[in-house]
């Protein structure tokens, strides 16, 4: 596990960029992406890049349960804005969040079986959660409907006019398929997220804090600015 330090969320922006560019030139097929502010500025250095994505296959980590991909409160929406309309990619797969919860998961799973991941993108919730992974859950867990706890609707709201139009589920990839990455780039800014960058790189591996079993992976990187990166020893 490598944790890069930067100044701000630029600079980490740029980081996670270079990286993605050195996986391209090593034949890097499949990006593994997320949503939410944290990757925002990674999306921007790769829309203002020369890249071609043309060649290149997307895998997002989420949706939420009930919302249709125009809406635009949908991750569906949020990528298209952020990234896919700038820059056409091969192909790109994101969680459908009307589609039937006995049906999706195993369509999605199968989504990913048949385009293993090269770089998987992870942002971190407050409680180390990443994806939609919440405290608790189990190691081997694969892309299903879970249900959102208070601190992440809480944290989501801003998106929303009211609390009470956050979505209370959503699908999200599993710990086994995030884990199924061949490299994993977390980023996190901001000193909310100081405790669970600690208890990720420092602490036991536990599903209390579902992002600590990236200590168990091969290829991880964590990038974090200077005030995400308070609590660890360096």
């Amino acid at each position: 596990m490598e944790t890069i330090i930067v100044k701000d969320n630029i600079e980490g922006g740029k980081k996670a960029f270079e990286l993605i560019k050195e996986g391209m030139k090593q034949d890097a097929k499949v990006l593994g992406l997320a949503t939410g502010s944290t990757p925002v500025t990674l999306y921007k250095e790769m829309v203002a890049s020369d890249l071609d994505f043309t060649d290149m296959t997307s895998i997002n980590l989420d949706e939420y349960f009930g919302l249709s991909p125009e809406n635009p409160q949908s991750y569906h929406h949020f990528m298209q804005e952020q990234l896919f309309s700038h820059k056409p990619f091969k192909e790109t797969y994101v969680p459908d969040g009307l589609a039937d919860e006995n049906s999706e998961p195993a369509r999605y799973n199968q989504i990913i079986a048949e385009h293993p991941i090269d770089i998987q993108i992870l942002g971190i919730g407050t409680n180390a959660h990443i994806g939609f992974n919440e405290p608790g859950t189990s190691f081997d867990s694969t892309t299903r409907k879970v249900a959102l706890t208070d601190s992440t609707i809480e944290s989501n709201k801003r998106n929303f006019d009211t609390v009470e139009e956050v979505p209370r589920f959503a699908y999200s990839m599993g710990i086994k398929n995030i884990l199924s990455a061949k490299k994993i780039i977390l980023m996190a800014f901001g000193e909310e997220k100081a405790e669970a960058i600690k208890h990720t790189i420092e602490g036991p591996v536990t599903t209390e804090v579902p992002a600590s079993v990236l200590q168990q992976h091969p290829n991880v990187v964590i990038i974090v600015d200077e005030a995400a990166a308070k609590l660890i020893q360096h």
